[in-house]
């Protein structure tokens, strides 16, 4: 039993995993050129990360290992503008599954800032004429 023990220990030390692969790049305008280098992650970098920073017609990809949180924090935290300048931040966790550009989001539209602007101005407004209801 103890040799059984001491077999199966030495093989799962033995046992190889393999790191995840991004591809990595840094202020590249090209995805082809982005694509040229391989990256492979090391703890706790778990998360193939590929941004995109655009202004007008001037594109720069940037593509990493990152961990996680870090990813989705900056993917939460990502946007375009109504003029589509911004970026966009996108998060895999694949071997090389980051090859491809980020699909560029379409914008948030202008008038969905409006009605949320509204929304704002009006709560004060609801708010203090319900107070002067319950004051009266």
């Amino acid at each position: 039993m103890r040799t059984l023990s001491f077999i199966l220990l030495l093989s799962l030390s033995l046992y190889k995993v393999d790191a995840l692969r991004c591809y990595s790049c840094s202020s590249v305008t090209s995805n082809a050129d982005c694509n040229q280098n391989i990256k492979q992650c090391l703890e706790p970098l778990d998360t193939c990360m590929t941004t995109e920073d655009i202004a007008g017609d001037k594109k720069i990809m940037v593509k990493q290992c990152a961990s996680f949180a870090t990813c989705q924090g900056a993917e939460d935290g990502a946007g375009l503008d109504p003029f589509g300048d911004g970026n966009v931040v996108t998060c895999c966790s694949t071997d090389l599954c980051n090859n491809v550009a980020v699909a560029t989001a379409k914008p948030s539209s202008g008038a969905t800032t409006i009605h949320i602007h509204t929304a704002l101005l009006l709560l004060p407004i609801g708010v203090l004429s319900l107070l002067s209801k319950y004051y009266r």
